[in-house]
């Protein structure tokens, strides 16, 4: 039997020991089991977080590109083996004619990154030289990238990439005829009741927006302070990450995708369904789906969980869905300088999720 009381005293610990900004949101079915706040939306005015506040959820937003995507295959107005090229015409580029769209999806197309994270590169660096606020809609992202080197060809690899995401979102626009972020809006956000989310610009005043902060640390990794992340990335979300939610929209998303109304049960089961591997140990395997990410157990090989997290300076997230207990669990940070992930991975265990 869950104990909801134990796990408060859990996020309650976590809090104080890692100064926790945001809010843990768990349910059960139709259940809510837990709703916990804790930190500050706004340090300069110290406003406490609340259950409504809405979080940047960084790379989590490459689930709803993904889902859009599937959207428009089930009508039958695009083919996931489809290939980019019959989409899109960029010129001459670096990008492989081979590229499909399921290789967009599932981090196999092989392209250069605008910033390669796995390499050390810094997506903050990109805004030293090039104004930030210039960045808008998903053409202005191309310069940067569409140029750069392979790093293998689609399908022989996988390596995590967040551009791939924006060439998703040019698909979206060019077969649905709408702006990327009016179709999520309308297609998602409105069909899940999604009421508190969407891509709210940081030059734009929008109620109940939590900061960002990202840690200031010394040369020996010791937390200094915090900055604003307004100059870390652009002013507004695009296809692979930057859309605002609340936590119990974040649960109503799931509640809608896996209940079949934004998207047919048998067209969740191919979004979720394992394509690349990333990695196992002893007891879990680990791998990549459409936008969303996999979990199996080794000794029955059922899935224990599909996840995404996300993270950014001054942003921390992660979104998991237990399918065997129907469980959701959303933790959502507006400061990058606790391990979110970790406390997601406690809470499992004080769900009693069977992890082994």
């Amino acid at each position: 039997m869950i104990q909801s009381n134990e796990i408060k005293a859990y996020l309650e610990q976590f809090s104080s020991e890692n100064d926790f900004s945001g809010v843990v949101h768990i349910s059960q079915g139709d259940q809510v089991l837990i709703s916990y706040t804790s930190g500050l939306a706004h340090r300069g005015f110290e406003v406490p977080n609340t259950p409504n506040t809405k979080f940047d959820t960084a790379s989590i937003t490459k689930t709803f590109t993904a889902v859009a995507i599937f959207q428009l295959a089930e009508q039958g107005l695009i083919k996931l083996d489809d290939y980019l090229t019959d989409y899109l015409d960029l010129g001459e580029t670096s990008l492989s004619k081979e590229i499909k769209l399921h290789h967009l999806l599932t981090h196999s197309s092989g392209i250069g990154d605008d910033a390669d994270e796995e390499a050390g590169e810094s997506y903050e660096d990109l805004w030293i030289d090039k104004p930030n606020y210039s960045v808008r809609e998903l053409k202005d992202f191309l310069p940067q990238f569409i140029h750069r080197e392979r790093n293998f060809e689609p399908g022989d690899d996988c390596r995590y990439n967040n551009c791939a995401y924006i060439l998703l979102g040019l698909v979206i626009e060019k077969v649905s005829g709408m702006n990327y972020r009016d179709y999520i809006q309308t297609h998602i956000f409105d069909k899940a009741d999604m009421k508190n989310s969407g891509f709210f610009s940081m030059d734009h005043v929008v109620p109940n927006v939590a900061e960002g902060y990202a840690g200031i640390y010394d040369d020996d990794d010791e937390l200094l302070g915090y900055k604003k992340n307004i100059y870390s990335y652009p002013p507004v979300g695009g296809t692979d990450g930057g859309a605002f939610a609340t936590a119990p929209d974040l649960d109503r998303f799931m509640k809608a995708l896996t209940q079949g109304h934004i998207l047919s049960k048998a067209w969740v089961e191919k979004l979720v369904s394992p394509q690349m591997d990333i990695d196992e140990n002893e007891v879990r395997s680990f791998h990549y789906a459409h936008g969303f990410e996999v979990t199996k157990r080794i000794r029955d090989n059922q899935v224990l969980c599909i996840h995404k997290d996300g993270s950014n300076p001054g942003v921390a997230c992660d979104l998991k869905y237990y399918p065997e207990s129907n469980t959701t669990v959303a933790v959502l940070s507006n400061s990058d300088n606790c391990d979110v992930w970790r406390m997601a991975f406690e809470i499992s265990k004080h769900l009693g999720i069977e992890l082994e």
